[in-house]
């Protein structure tokens, strides 16, 4: 909107043309979502501080989580309010995609919302009910891989029911009428991983930031026709703009860091951590890189098969042996190194450079072919 008023303003001022660019957009969106943060942060925590809206600790976990009970919860609202307002003044709103990932990101905003509220103001210690939940998640990657399969550009180009090989020239791989069951896992799939990664200070809005960022540079060359081709990768016209809507996220998640990094004066709660997933799952859906999204997004995939695992080998070795054994001392992984004496920071720290080295090795992929 901003973007589009001062843009038509350049014949009275012409350093104004700058406005037509992505990039340009896309920094001062990052730069807008980061200040937001900063600024309405601390006036959102008072206020959830006031209403005493905490967070409860799980009793089976880390003893050293104790001393969080009572951290203001629903900091999501922070990172959502940052983000859409940024995208109203930066980002071309008639854009497909950036409809699209506005939908997943205010659709999975509103359900992580009803869970936190139930559980902080409601007080129902399970929250929104886990089936009531998934029905959110699948019913969000119905309608996105539904408008992408039929989508007429998509599929004059044949390209509606695919993604992209990594380190494969001109491959696609088709899935036929699995396409739309495929983006429902990988929505809903990012949408509980992160979820399940949001157990420290600061350890999910870091990885969200670094994986938007890898995302922000891929959309870019995406809907880029010189460096798409240059890069031989399927150009998606429009595909750009996602780069203004990633960037916001980094920048709102910078800005929430300050206040989430520990000891942490808020966390984001299912408002933010559903959201971000489902968003993060979408931005790789809608560019095709569904496989990369494995990648860049390791550090949640490993969180999330540390559960898997661990809750298997449990009920295998309980059926099997009369008590549930466990590989892990902890799932999700970050608390299984916590019980091993690493300090919370070191985890988040450690983890962030992993998910910094996934980054750029994805990244990588697009020139080693």
């Amino acid at each position: 909107m901003l973007a589009d008023i001062l843009f038509e303003m350049r014949e009275y001022f012409s350093p104004l043309n700058l406005f037509r660019y992505i990039t340009v957009r896309a920094a001062f969106a990052a730069i807008t979502a980061m200040l937001f943060s900063l600024v309405i942060g601390p006036r959102i925590i008072t206020f959830l501080r006031r209403n005493q809206l905490g967070e409860e600790i799980r009793s089976d976990g880390p003893a050293s989580h104790q001393t969080k009970k009572g951290t203001p919860t629903m900091g999501g609202i922070i990172i959502l309010g940052a983000t859409f307002l940024s995208l109203l003044l930066w980002a071309k709103l008639g854009n497909f995609y950036i409809q699209l990932l506005f939908l997943a990101t205010f659709w999975m905003g509103v359900v992580g919302f009803i869970d936190d509220y139930l559980k902080v103001v409601k007080k129902l210690k399970k929250g929104l009910i886990g089936r009531y939940k998934l029905i959110g998640q699948i019913s969000l990657g119905l309608i996105v891989g539904t408008m992408l399969y039929f989508n007429p550009e998509l599929v004059a180009k044949d390209i509606n029911d695919s993604t992209t090989v990594p380190f494969v020239k001109d491959l696609m791989l088709p899935f036929g009428i699995l396409y739309i069951p495929m983006v429902i896992f990988v929505i809903t799939g990012f949408s509980n991983a992160v979820n399940l990664t949001d157990g420290l200070d600061g350890l999910a809005t870091g990885l969200i930031a670094i994986a938007m960022l890898a995302f922000a540079g891929i959309s870019y060359i995406t809907g880029n026709v010189n460096f798409s081709d240059y890069l031989n990768i399927t150009y998606l016209p429009g595909s750009g703009e996602l780069t203004v809507y990633c960037l916001t996220i980094v920048g709102a998640a910078m800005g929430f860091l300050w206040y989430n990094a520990h000891p942490a004066e808020v966390f984001m709660g299912d408002t933010g951590s559903l959201a971000l997933g489902a968003t993060l799952g979408a931005v790789a859906v809608l560019i095709k890189k569904e496989i990369v999204l494995i990648l860049i997004g390791g550090v949640f995939v490993a969180e999330t098969l540390s559960v898997i695992l661990q809750t298997s080998y449990f009920k295998y070795t309980r059926k099997k042996y009369g008590e549930g054994r466990r590989i892990f001392r902890m799932a999700p992984l970050h608390h299984h190194f916590e019980l091993k004496n690493w300090a919370e920071t070191k985890v988040v720290v450690r983890f962030w450079i992993i998910g910094i080295v996934l980054a750029l090795f994805s990244l990588a992929t697009f020139k080693i072919r």
